[in-house]
């Protein structure tokens, strides 16, 4: 039998000794509770979230720092490293309001007087051509460099404008198939632009010069290669992209060894790639203009498509885009060709098509090449025309004909509209161009390039200029403006 403990060992039920009592003082005893314990408000759980709140905080701040920087040197190093060569992409500003603010860029700032001297003084002996809105001399600055000067005519507003653009879209171009720009001047009236010397004058001067040579296949064939790479680039590489609107046999240079630089950009607008198309007046050259855009305003890059395959057809066919001394049914280059193109292609049989000088001294292969490329070019419908990079994949030989037109040959499709008529609609394209033919014959000037060589005989008659807002051309090369009610009341 088990003894029960002493009563001292057993505290009486609900009396404890005083000294048994909690002290404030011992070590177990908190004076404020903890952030675990129960019914505090800082559960454990919430802790875990402030944390991690904070800690995605940090993470994306740091990420917003990275982009930040990243984007900030890559500004600093296409300041200082504009891109080069036909893989890099441009990135071009809108214009100043006026040239006389200063622009900016890193080209050359040149006296007036330096460019004077540079000429001396702009003398006839150095005129290299003339056109609508300028004459270009030949110059040598005083560090050597030979260069090609033209100074914008004082009187025409459309020159100021010519200016700035051709200040602001080819400061900021870089290719081996575009003229460079070398550096500008502003003093007083004086607009002057001084670009890189390309020696060998133009295409059209060598194509249409008389006394000149023949100009062989192979070197038509690397002039249509180099300038479409250039004319590509502007389309496709350019952001926003650059509509020329003036490609033509006299804005293609050459050089000594007829490598093609796409020159003067005066006329070229800015579009970006959400636009359908550019409301603007009408510009161009009569004979390279696209019908379409004409007839409508609505500019988009393929009215420089258009413009490329006249310039083919002139490579083809040895003939001007159009020609007076013709009977009216052959004046129009587009007009007289194209059934010849669609018939050589089924037929594979050239000589109606091709320049008789050539004496049938041409690679088959690419005459087929170019002959598709430039009826695909100039189809009425601008919707099926081939953006420019097919047509240098197709000049090259790296892209099916057939690709190039996505299967379906010009004069074998149908436009959408209510006339359910042929791709290529000659009672449409003859309505289109009719008023702007008739316009550019009532005009006799002797018209030229700016940069045509001084020596062709047909090169330096004086063009007299007309109203603003009314230029007219006629074939030899002159730019013409056209206003119609029916164009969009914006842009220029």
């Amino acid at each position: 039998m088990e003894s029960s403990p002493p009563a001292s060992a057993v505290p009486p039920p609900g009396d404890a000794p005083a000294s048994n009592a909690p002290s404030s003082n011992a070590p177990d005893s908190p004076i404020y509770p903890t952030l675990f314990d129960e019914g505090t408000s800082w559960p454990w759980w919430r802790l875990t979230l402030i944390v991690g709140i904070g800690i995605v905080g940090l993470l994306i701040g740091l990420v917003g720092v990275c982009i930040f920087y990243r984007r900030k040197r890559r500004r600093l190093e296409l300041a200082s490293h504009p891109p080069q060569g036909p893989k890099d992409m441009c990135s071009i500003r809108p214009l100043v309001s006026s040239p006389s603010k200063t622009l900016g860029l890193s080209q050359n700032t040149f006296t007036y007087e330096e460019l004077k001297i540079a000429t001396d003084g702009f003398s006839n002996l150095n005129l290299l051509g003339q056109g609508g809105f300028g004459y270009v001399h030949r110059g040598v600055l005083s560090s050597g460099k030979v260069v090609a000067i033209k100074q914008l005519k004082a009187e025409s507003r459309q020159g100021e404008r010519e200016f700035q653009a051709e200040v602001e879209i080819i400061s900021r171009i870089h290719h081996r198939h575009l003229v460079s720009l070398v550096g500008y001047c502003i003093s007083g009236a004086h607009r002057i632009l001084v670009y890189e010397f390309v020696p060998n004058s133009t295409l059209e001067f060598h194509l249409h010069g008389k006394d000149h040579p023949t100009m062989a296949w192979p070197i038509r064939m690397k002039i249509a290669l180099g300038s479409a790479r250039g004319l590509a680039y502007l389309h496709e590489e350019c952001n926003p992209k650059i509509i020329h609107r003036d490609i033509k046999a006299a804005n293609i240079l050459l050089e000594s060894n007829f490598e093609a630089k796409v020159a003067d950009f005066g006329l070229a607008k800015f579009a970006s790639d959400t636009d359908t198309h550019v409301s603007t007046r009408v510009m161009g050259t009569f004979g390279y203009l696209d019908p379409g855009y004409a007839y409508s305003g609505q500019l988009t890059e393929k009215s420089d498509v258009f413009s490329f395959g006249v310039v083919l057809l002139e490579l083809i066919t040895g003939r001007r885009p159009i020609d007076t001394t013709r009977p009216s049914y052959e004046g129009g280059m587009v007009y007289w060709a194209m059934p010849l193109l669609l018939q050589a292609l089924e037929d594979d049989k050239f000589d109606a098509i091709v320049d008789p000088k050539l004496r049938k001294d041409y690679d088959t292969g690419e005459m087929t090449r170019m002959i598709t490329c430039a009826a695909a070019c100039v189809r009425h419908s601008a919707q099926h025309r081939p953006p420019m990079t097919q047509v240098v994949r197709a000049l090259e030989g790296n892209l099916s004909l057939s690709d190039l037109n996505k299967g379906v040959m010009p004069g074998h499709s149908k436009v959408y509209n209510h006339r359910q008529s042929s791709d290529y609609d000659t009672n449409q394209y003859q309505e289109d161009s009719t008023k702007f033919r008739m316009m550019a014959l009532e005009s006799q000037e002797q018209a030229t390039s700016e940069f045509s060589g001084h020596n062709s005989k047909d090169s330096l008659q004086p063009a007299s200029s007309s109203n603003e807002g009314q230029h007219t051309t006629q074939e030899m090369g002159l730019r013409y403006m056209v206003e119609d009610g029916r164009h969009a009341s914006g842009g220029s």
